[in-house]
């Protein structure tokens, strides 16, 4: 078997990485061809002995906070963002069983209809049985980000890292679209990020790991095999620990 860095792990990807791309350069919707790619990469992953829990975001529908303020009262608004990632853990589970794998979904908020209500011990079976564990509405709750759900899930489930798949391939400085000196980050502390008001997930969920000693890796989506590369120990993106 292949050496491996994580054996459990909690992926978070964002929902914009999974839409089509818009004139806004936005993802919007659903993108089947990059959801085959992740689902390929995630095989690859339990394939070689993982267990994956995975966070969907929701913004490729609708993001509470953005789309709502100053239009809805923040949390009915919010309320529609835990909906939107229900949908795409739908979606990427179907996915996922195309691809062989055994995809189950929990969520936050019971609805029985489409999804299976969320306790630590029904995740930890499903995953110690081989399959993937989705994890979707957040943390059920309005004013937490699904950032904050993925590292909450995450130290539920007692992962040895939360892996944070994201459009930009690391934690930098500044903007690097917009700052050409921006400098980027291997390595940080949780301290660091939180100081500097660095970028690279909102704070509750950087508090959350900070204080249960979550290691976070924070990578690009976009990556040839980035998902594996980072399961098996290679240094890409950025690494936050204490």
């Amino acid at each position: 078997m292949t050496e491996l860095k994580y054996k459990r792990i909690l992926l978070k990807v964002s929902g914009e990485a999974l839409g089509e791309k818009t004139a806004q350069g936005d993802g919007f919707g659903l993108d089947f061809a990059k959801m085959n790619e992740v689902a390929a990469s995630i095989k690859s992953c339990v394939d070689m002995g993982v267990q994956v829990g995975l966070v969907i975001g929701g913004g490729n529908f609708w993001r509470g906070v953005k789309n709502g303020s100053g239009k809805m009262q923040r949390s009915h608004a919010d309320s529609m963002g835990m909906l939107a990632t229900v949908m795409n853990a739908i979606a990427v589970a179907d996915v996922l069983e195309q691809h062989g794998l055994d995809a189950r979904v929990l969520t936050a908020v019971e609805m029985n209809k489409f999804a299976e209500y969320f306790t630590r011990d029904l995740a930890n079976r499903y995953l110690n049985e081989g399959k993937v564990v989705l994890f979707a509405a957040g943390t059920g709750n309005p004013y937490f980000s699904t950032d904050t759900g993925a590292v909450l899930r995450g130290v539920e489930i007692e992962a040895d890292a939360v892996l944070m798949a994201k459009n930009v391939d690391a934690i930098y400085s500044a903007d690097p679209k917009k700052d050409p000196n921006a400098i980027r980050y291997s390595e940080l502390t949780y301290a660091k990020v939180l100081e500097d008001g660095l970028k690279a997930t909102d704070v509750t969920a950087m508090a959350l790991a900070m204080d249960n000693n979550m290691p976070m890796v924070c990578f690009g989506l976009g990556e040839e095999n980035s998902i594996i590369r980072v399961v098996r120990g290679e240094k890409i993106g950025t690494t936050v620990t204490n």
